[in-house]
Formats: structure tokens, C-alpha cells, sequence
């Protein structure tokens, strides 16, 4: 399966201030013709930070999720403007939500959620060396600062409040990479 289906048509359906959906038509290499929607990111891409404020304590925020009608424990994210830089993108959002600048930014991966469906990807980046800066932010009330460590993960998943799955994924990432770094 190494060739891509061929795009027969694609248009607009709905669009939003942060979304549009396409109808896209496809023909795929045993002549199979299907209709997909997708939704799909008007922006610039977004970053999901894993701030390191300790050897092995990370820090989360508490905030509000529309999507699910309530608050929500994860990491510090949001998206990358115009012509800005991952890593910059990610250390404003580090300042802006939990109140720290970061030393050290490290881009480990980009993830998706629902490729067949959303064509968005956020990426994951490794915040270290933390000082005191903050910077306004956009959220309509200050998140809730939480330290958690990265050796008490199972807890963390077992709550009910904390569910987005990034947040897991980066978090079990960046806990193998400390592993490693500290096997070497």
C-alpha cells in the first residue's frame, strides 16, 4: 500500500473560526471510488509542553474543556501563530499557563488524533530548565497549576478528570526518554 489514493474532488462544506470540513472524493488503487469528510485546522499547528519542575515532576493545569463540559487536568497547550516557531509557541503558552519560561525546549514528536478524520497535529515538546516569567494569556480564567509525577502516572489515568489523550502520550514519552537519559 504504498500509493496514496487519487483525489478526484474536494470542497468546502462547513467553516468555522477554527475549522472547515471537506468532502473529499477518492479513488484508491483497486479503483475503489469513496467520499470522506475531514475536518481540518485553519491555523498554524499547536503544541502540547511538558514542563519538567523537577527530576521527574511535571507540571499540569486545570481548566475548563468545552468539548466535554468540564474541567480537565493536562499539560500546558495551545496553538502556533503566524510564522512562529514551535518552540517559541511553546514556551509563550508555558508562560502564559503555568507561569514559567523555559531554559531548554525540545520538539520529541508530532501527534495525531483521528488521522481518518482530523487533520491536525500537535507537537509534543520537552520544557526543562524552568524560571519564574509569566505573560498574559487568552483563557478566560488563570488554569490551576498542578505538579504530578512521572512515577505516579497510572494514578493520574485512573481520574476521571484528567482524559486527553496527548496529555498520556507525551506524558509516558517523556518518561521513557528520562529513563533512558538516566540509564546512560
Amino acid at each position: 500500500m504504498t500509493n496514496k489514493p487519487e483525489i478526484l474532488a474536494s470542497r468546502v462544506v462547513a467553516r468555522s473560526r477554527l475549522f472547515e470540513i471537506q468532502e473529499v472524493d477518492l479513488r484508491f488503487a483497486n479503483g475503489t471510488e469513496v467520499q470522506f469528510e475531514k475536518l481540518t485546522n485553519r491555523g498554524f499547528g499547536a503544541v502540547l509542553v511538558v514542563p519538567l519542575i523537577g527530576p521527574r515532576e511535571v507540571l499540569l493545569v486545570r481548566e475548563y474543556g468545552a468539548g466535554v463540559d468540564r474541567y480537565e487536568l493536562s499539560l500546558p497547550k495551545g496553538r502556533v501563530e503566524r510564522d512562529e516557531d514551535p518552540l517559541v509557541a511553546a514556551n509563550r503558552e508555558l508562560q502564559e499557563e503555568v507561569g514559567y519560561g523555559a531554559g531548554r525546549l525540545e520538539c520529541l514528536t508530532g501527534l495525531t488524533v483521528a488521522p481518518g478524520y482530523l487533520g491536525h497535529v500537535t507537537q509534543i515538546v520537552l520544557a526543562r530548565d524552568l524560571y519564574p516569567a509569566s505573560l498574559p494569556g487568552d483563557e478566560p480564567e488563570p488554569p490551576e497549576v498542578v505538579e504530578w509525577s512521572l512515577d505516579d502516572l497510572p494514578a493520574l489515568l485512573a481520574r476521571p478528570d484528567c482524559t486527553e489523550a496527548r496529555t498520556f502520550a507525551a506524558l509516558y514519552i517523556v518518561r521513557d526518554q528520562l529513563n533512558t537519559e538516566n540509564e546512560e
